[in-house]
């Protein structure tokens, strides 16, 4: 059982930063980022060639995976996504793009650092046992802790910055925030630079854990579907929840059925369909969006 619950949390930290980024981005501009694991992965890549590659402190590297994905976002969302959701009313045109910008980031991982799997140092040695019944390494605890901070500092920073708070009311209402004098084009690029930070960040914390390749955009990407369906799109809180409970189920689904192979994720996306149809707003969404 403790080990259960340790993997829980471990798994659920990480998983509720993924989806963060992807449902702010959603809740600001009603944009599915398809492209938000690649995303994961190019900060995972950028931590590798820092860290791993350069030899530069691991602080470093993931302050470079941050600010290289946030500045990618920002240019994204002010050159693409903007010009086309002024142009166009479709939300299928959005959809499109980000689709067409997985397709992108994907070759260029591929042109930049090749299909292999890539790893980096432990940036901490040994492996907590307690009796046996709580087995963890030190790297693991390391990265889960680094992704709590995280999570309660961006929740701080939404909740008490002048930033946060107009992000928060054009999540809200678009019109209204502009009504009221909130810089929509401004804040749009803001959140959306955040939201691309975000994965950055937990990417680069990852790298040390998992290692990096190009198949992790795709799988990334449709758990933090998966997250934010939970718990309900666009709303922050429900991404927490839905990372958590979809640690949760993959800890107790690994622990319990590891030896029928990958039944796990079968059965969570037959509990997600069955979950959806009672609930199709998730958790903490509403009934009218």
């Amino acid at each position: 059982m403790e080990q259960i619950l340790a993997n829980g949390i471990y798994l659920g930290a990480q998983y509720a930063m993924i989806a963060l980024g992807l449902t702010l981005i959603f809740a600001l501009m009603n944009v599915l980022n398809f492209a938000h694991g690649q995303m994961y992965v190019l900060g995972g890549f950028v931590t590798y060639t820092f860290y791993g590659q350069l030899g530069w402190p691991f602080a470093l590297a993931l302050l470079a995976s941050c600010v290289t994905l946030a500045v990618l976002g920002a240019l994204i969302e002010k050159f693409l996504f903007a010009p086309v959701m002024r142009r166009s009313a479709r939300e299928e045109s959005t959809m499109l793009l980000a689709a067409g910008l997985a397709f992108l980031f994907d070759a260029v991982i591929l042109l930049l650092f090749g299909e292999k799997q890539r790893g980096v140092p432990k940036i901490v040695d040994g492996v907590l046992n307690w009796d046996f019944r709580l087995i963890m390494p030190y790297d693991r605890i390391v990265i889960c802790a680094l992704a709590i901070v995280s999570i309660a500092a961006f929740i701080l920073f939404m909740q008490y910055s002048r930033t946060g708070r107009a992000l928060r009311a054009l999540a809200q209402d678009r019109m209204a925030a502009q009504l009221m004098g909130v810089r929509v084009g401004r804040y749009s690029m803001i959140g959306f630079a955040i939201g691309a930070m975000l994965a950055g960040a937990v990417g680069g914390l990852l790298v040390t854990i998992t290692g990096v390749n190009l198949g992790m955009g795709g799988p990334t990407s449709i758990k933090a579907f998966i997250m934010v369906m939970i718990g309900g799109a666009g709303v922050i809180s429900g991404a927490i929840a839905g990372g958590v409970i979809l640690g949760f189920l993959e800890a107790i689904g690994l622990a319990v059925l590891s030896q029928y192979g990958d039944v796990t994720y079968l059965l969570i996306f037959v509990s997600l369909m069955i979950f959806l149809a009672i609930r199709p707003q998730g958790l903490m969404g509403k009934p009218w969006g």
